[in-house]
């Protein structure tokens, strides 16, 4: 049997092939950037010490790239429909566009309204190749009924969803491993509802991001010998942002955009605060400030550490429950055991926090 006619062993491969390369990759990447300097410098705004290499983006896309045209040179897409096909592609060279912007940005710092007018025209470009939301399911009609949305409601629908996914996990990128977590958790989600789906195409596309996440943790979680920068939460973005529409959100009766929206939620409310916050003080949304999440839970006691795995545990439970709005397969039990993992990872760092504030205390 060939991957042509197994597209979980495709998936597997994928993911395996991902892994292996981002992880091979990334010290090379390091070792380039220590040599010319390609190093970001700490402040009073970040948690790192020490000037660290932010070019391990480069390892993720490769691994993503590379893995993908592995499987795709033993025939993993042999079966796909022509259509499908092309959303591969155009979700690559999307995720490529995003990670030039984002490499750009962190060898010359662009201005951030040029760097959004860029990224808007992108995921015009990608709109226009078919990557888009052209429906929404009608969860209170018949089965199938959808509202066929015009092409500019689906252009603007599109857009604003690609750009914000984007943005959402740059700007959860500020704790060693978390955007790289965040977004490997929600590439696992997306790969199991889209095999839930019937969507293999979604599936080998997500299988490759959640591999490069994970290659990538191995020297990112904390701490962390290498920074991401915005090269590789752009690429994680937009390709997240993008999966999504190529396979759960295409076709899904009654739920749509449901299930990317629970997955992606945990980024989503957490820019949309930090937007609304600087707004009310008179600031701009681009403004770099400290109310993201991981800040107001470092601020609340929580080490490091902490405060990543509490995000963690929201992220998976969310994807959880993602999967029983799916109907997948095992659904009650993977929520079951995600809420346990929630409680106990929530449970474990209150008492952790209260022993040390207690051994404070003490003459």
């Amino acid at each position: 049997m060939t991957l042509a006619y197994s597209p979980n062993a495709a998936a597997l491969l994928t993911l395996v092939a991902a892994t292996l390369i981002t992880a091979a990759v990334v010290p090379l990447v390091r070792r380039l950037g220590l040599r010319y300097g390609l190093t970001d410098p700490p402040d009073a705004r970040k948690q790192h010490t020490l000037p660290m290499v932010r070019l391990g983006g480069v390892g993720i896309m490769l691994g993503f790239s590379i893995a993908l045209a592995i499987v795709w040179g033993l025939g993993g897409f042999a079966e796909l429909a022509a259509a499908k096909d092309q959303l591969i592609w155009t979700t690559l060279a999307g995720s490529l566009c995003f990670f030039l912007i984002g490499l750009a940005d962190d060898l010359f710092a662009l201005p951030p309204l040029p760097r959004l007018a860029i990224q808007l025209g992108v995921a015009i470009a990608v709109w226009s190749q078919g990557v888009r939301i052209g429906a929404i399911d009608l969860p209170m009609g018949r089965e199938g009924a959808a509202l066929i949305l015009p092409d500019w409601l689906s252009l603007v629908a599109t857009v604003i969803w690609l750009v914000g996914i984007t943005n959402a996990i740059n700007w959860l990128d500020g704790l060693d491993g978390l955007a790289a977590g965040v977004s490997g958790i929600a590439a696992i989600a997306l790969l199991s509802v889209s095999f839930s789906l019937d969507q293999p195409a979604a599936g080998l596309l997500a299988a490759a991001l959640a591999g490069s996440c994970l290659g990538f943790l191995r020297h990112n979680f904390n701490p962390a010998r290498i920074f991401m920068g915005d090269g590789g939460s752009y690429f994680l973005g937009f390709a997240l942002a993008a999966i999504s529409i190529v396979g759960p959100a295409k076709g899904v009766t009654g739920v749509s955009l449901l299930l990317p929206l629970l997955i992606l939620s945990l980024p989503l409310a957490d820019m949309s605060a930090v937007i609304m916050g600087r707004l009310s003080s008179g600031r701009s949304p681009f403004y770099p400030d400290r109310r993201h999440l991981h800040h107001r839970l470092l601020r609340a006691g929580f080490s490091h550490r902490r405060t990543v795995l509490i995000i963690y545990a929201f992220t998976q439970w969310l994807a959880a429950l993602a999967l029983v709005v799916a109907n997948a397969e095992m659904r009650f039990l993977w929520l079951a055991l995600a809420t346990a993992i929630l409680i106990g990872v929530v449970v474990v760092a209150r008492r952790q926090i209260q022993s040390e504030t207690a051994q404070r205390s003490l003459p």
